[in-house]
């Protein structure tokens, strides 16, 4: 350990103990902000943790080749960028704003396509009022979540409602209160320990459809945020980069373990999504791919009633491919069907001039989601790897 190290390592160590001291000596928790702050270690401490967080592109299972390994620092990159943008920039329940935490730059978790996500830091002893216009995108709903990201991996949904259970007026405006007590009209539940609004907006065609306009406000008056106090910036620099170690560190094993059923289908356990934040009106089912240069993957199912479906192709970290380029992702108004009202979804690396083609993009393997949103029922698509030679003799 060369000199530099060692005088870093003392230099931690006195900042820990510092802190300790403060609060042996009857701090308040804002005091021990202010000094951690002054003191750099709020800033040590997220650097080191952000350092920490590379554990997870090294984790078993994890492809060693050149292009999942930049894919995985940026993944990084942007988990640091999201997380910093939501709980150092928009942090304050009494100032919300609905923004977009997730989009095409910044992934995570298999990101639906489809999706155009918005998210709120809410808090549940508050009453908030959405206001708006419901626009003509397919599918729009709103879930309250307890805690937040980057805390731990749980966020139970605390209140669900749907855009087609909302009274909503002929010009497509409307309002939804979210109270952790019941109100009349359009209500959206909230518990004590709910934190985040995360609102879903589905394409069907992004090309044709409209998003919905909305706008959050505390229920006596969203005010403006107040100024930056060193425990909101040590508590949202902590906050972030637990979110960078912890998120990425999930999903890695994620990874880790679809491999065990790699190119099939098997259902998620829903449970286990609607705890990690998934939407509860879906069934999920997650694994991985991996194709040679010459291989296709065949994936078929029936098509039940539903309110939509869809298929995508992920890289090795839950990052859907690039679909604003290419195509990485099939839905229901946008697939080509069968005569007998399956569908037929064929993966590989290269064109092969067939209906519902899924572009690998330059990937060797990653992860792949199945969805069925509102479904009368739940078929297990059935999958198979074949010669691309022998796709143009399927039946």
């Amino acid at each position: 350990m060369d000199g530099r190290t060692i005088a870093t390592a003392a230099l931690g160590q006195f900042k820990k103990a510092r802190v300790a001291y403060l609060k042996l000596r009857g701090q308040t928790p804002d005091s021990v902000a202010e000094q951690r702050v002054a003191a750099g270690t709020s800033w040590d401490e997220f650097c080191d943790t952000l350092k920490s967080a590379g554990a997870a592109i090294v984790f078993p299972g994890t492809p060693s080749d050149p292009l999942t390994q930049a894919e995985g620092y940026r993944y990084l990159s942007r988990l640091t960028r999201a997380g910093l943008e939501a709980f150092v920039e928009y942090a304050d329940p009494r100032a919300p704003v609905l923004r977009r935490m997730i989009h095409e730059t910044a992934k995570m978790g298999s990101d639906n396509p489809d999706n155009h996500y918005l998210n709120a830091t809410i808090d549940g002893a508050l009453d908030y009022r959405i206001t708006g216009t419901r626009g003509t995108v397919d599918y729009l709903g709103f879930g309250t979540q307890e805690g937040n990201y980057g805390e731990g991996g749980q966020m139970p949904t605390t209140g669900y409602v749907e855009a087609a259970d909302l009274d909503i007026g002929p010009d497509g405006r409307f309002e939804l209160v979210l109270s952790a007590t019941e109100r009349e009209g359009n209500w959206l539940p909230m518990t004590s320990g709910t934190g985040l609004l995360i609102v879903r907006q589905t394409f069907a065609d992004r090309a044709t459809e409209i998003p919905a306009e909305l706008h959050i406000e505390l229920l006596d008056g969203s005010a403006s945020p107040a100024p930056l106090t060193s425990a909101q910036l040590d508590a949202g620099l902590g906050k972030a980069s637990l979110l960078v170690a912890g998120a990425s560190m999930l999903f890695a094993k994620w990874a880790r373990d679809f491999q065990k059923h790699t190119n099939e289908l098997p259902m998620f356990d829903p449970e286990r999504s609607t705890k990690a934040g998934g939407d509860p009106n879906i069934i999920y089912y997650h694994s991985y791919w991996r194709l040679g240069p010459d291989e296709a993957l065949v994936i078929e199912s029936e098509v039940p009633e539903c309110d939509g479906w869809n298929f995508q192709l992920d890289n090795h970290w839950l990052e859907s491919l690039d679909y604003r380029y290419h195509p990485i992702h099939v839905n229901k108004h946008t697939a080509t069907y069968r005569p007998d009202g399956s569908v037929r979804i064929v993966v590989t690396h290269r064109d092969p001039g067939l209906p519902n083609w899924i572009d690998t993009t330059g990937h060797d393997c990653g992860a792949m989601t199945f969805r069925w949103i509102r479904a009368a029922a739940h078929p297990q698509p059935h999958t198979r790897v074949v010669a691309v030679s022998e796709l143009s003799r399927l039946d």
